[in-house]
């Protein structure tokens, strides 16, 4: 929900995130000497992975750690002085030669260039730990072979479900799909679920089976960060080992967002305007439930959610892309957020911002939305794809009155100052670090 342009840079103040100054100086002194690589594809504030990541790194900038950044070349990358090391840029969709087009695809499968170029990194500034988010189909795993072999204790986020499906999202003609469970990988291949192209589900095909034959997830990561409870359920379901992963929630710092706002009469959507966000389904719940929503955000269904809203005469506002203090009162003067996905979501940042606008959240009860929402006490759910019952829930929710939805919304607050806090997440990827002997 905020953009990159909101994003403060990893080397700023410290009192940032809230700790005291006695408790900075313990920090830092544990700190001193400590080396994070932290390892994305984009270095710039693309979506949700990518606020994670650039959170993460200003965090354990704030604590005293020396953080090094690893990624791709990009024309929106932040700056860094260790841009030289990056990979270069694969971009899908742009007009190239044949012969890009032939190393692009070899570097998604395996990427030499990363292997050789993280190998200089460690070797000009050798980290205690490297934590990695994002790195398929750029950076490639394969960087995970030489870390292994350099003795560099490895962590990734798990953001997605890239580790199970193939195509990470679990998703194919708008429904959930696992047809890929018990090793069936070649079905990215037989439904194109690579954006309808065979020749791209076929280099993705390529890459799971060579990095699956190869263990470069299973045994060269160390340990796998989780967000969600579902996703490490799920994992397990497909055959990842319980041990290897580490359920360390997702956070923001309340003290950056206000709870002081008017309500409004409206229902609000913030986020890309995307197949599997299950916005037509809530166009539909709210021309039912009569009740008016905004949409914040861009991206490919915008023209036929426009129609749809028309067609039904549906009262939306569609507000166009949106962030920092705008986005922040669009969602803390609205009745409530509502996450109407229709695929398994993780563990949406956006549900724990619109708590810390004082904001309570109507939600589809699927992936690890319902673990974040407390029914009755902070939110609403209904049932993913339903219009019928998230019109249910709208109304529902519009029913409480003002004073129950406030109350609704600081004990949403309430909640993830002290479960989904910076200092709880430091606190928990602390220990993970020093439990693997991260010096």
């Amino acid at each position: 929900m905020r953009s990159r342009r909101d994003a403060p840079s990893c080397r700023s103040t410290r009192h940032s995130i809230g700790l005291a100054d006695e408790e900075n100086d313990v920090l830092n002194t544990i700190a001193a000497g400590k080396r994070l690589l932290a390892i994305n594809n984009y270095f710039y504030r693309r979506g949700g992975a990518e606020a994670v990541f650039f959170d993460h790194m200003k965090m354990f900038a704030d604590i005293g750690w020396d953080v090094v950044p690893f990624a791709m070349e990009h024309e929106d990358n932040e700056r860094s002085e260790w841009s030289k090391y990056f990979v270069s840029e694969i971009e899908f969709g742009r007009q190239t030669s044949f012969l890009r087009k032939i190393e692009q695809a070899a570097s998604v499968i395996y990427s030499r260039e990363g292997q050789r170029n993280i190998a200089r990194l460690i070797d000009r500034a050798r980290p205690s730990v490297a934590h990695a988010h994002n790195v398929y189909h750029h950076l490639s795993p394969a960087i995970f072979s030489t870390l292994k072999a350099a003795g560099v204790p490895v962590v990734m986020t798990a953001h997605d479900l890239k580790l199970a499906c193939p195509s990470y999202k679990m998703l194919r003609d708008g429904k959930i799909c696992e047809d890929c469970r018990g090793g069936r990988v070649y079905n990215v291949l037989r439904h194109r679920c690579v954006k309808g192209s065979a020749i791209l589900s076929g280099v993705v095909l390529a890459e799971t089976v060579l990095h699956r034959t190869l263990g470069l997830y299973r045994n060269k990561v160390d340990r796998i960060v989780v967000p969600s409870r579902f996703y490490v359920e799920k994992l397990v379901e497909w055959g990842w080992p319980r041990e290897q992963m580490v359920h360390i929630p997702n956070f923001v710092d309340v003290d950056d967002y206000s709870s002081a706002w008017d309500e409004g009469d409206y229902f609000v959507f913030a986020g890309r305007l995307a197949p599997e966000k299950g916005i037509a389904t809530l166009i539909k719940a709210a021309a039912l439930s009569k009740q008016r929503l905004v949409v914040a955000g861009t991206g490919p269904e915008e023209a036929s959610l426009r129609r749809l809203a028309s067609e039904l005469n549906a009262d939306v506002t569609f507000t166009g892309y949106l962030s920092g203090e705008s986005l922040h009162k669009l969602i803390g003067s609205s009745r409530a957020l509502v996450l109407p996905s229709e695929w398994y979501e993780n563990a949406p940042i956006s549900l724990l911002e619109a708590y810390a606008l004082g904001r309570p959240v109507v939600g589809s009860a699927v992936g690890g939305i319902p673990e974040m929402i407390q029914v009755g006490e902070t939110g609403m759910t209904a049932t993913s794809g339903d219009a019928d019952d998230l019109a249910r829930a709208l109304a529902d929710m519009t029913a409480l009155g003002p004073t129950a939805r406030a109350r609704m919304g600081a004990a949403g607050r309430a909640w993830i100052s002290r479960d989904f806090s910076a200092n709880a997440y430091r606190d928990r990827t602390l220990d993970l670090y020093a439990a693997l002997g991260a010096t």
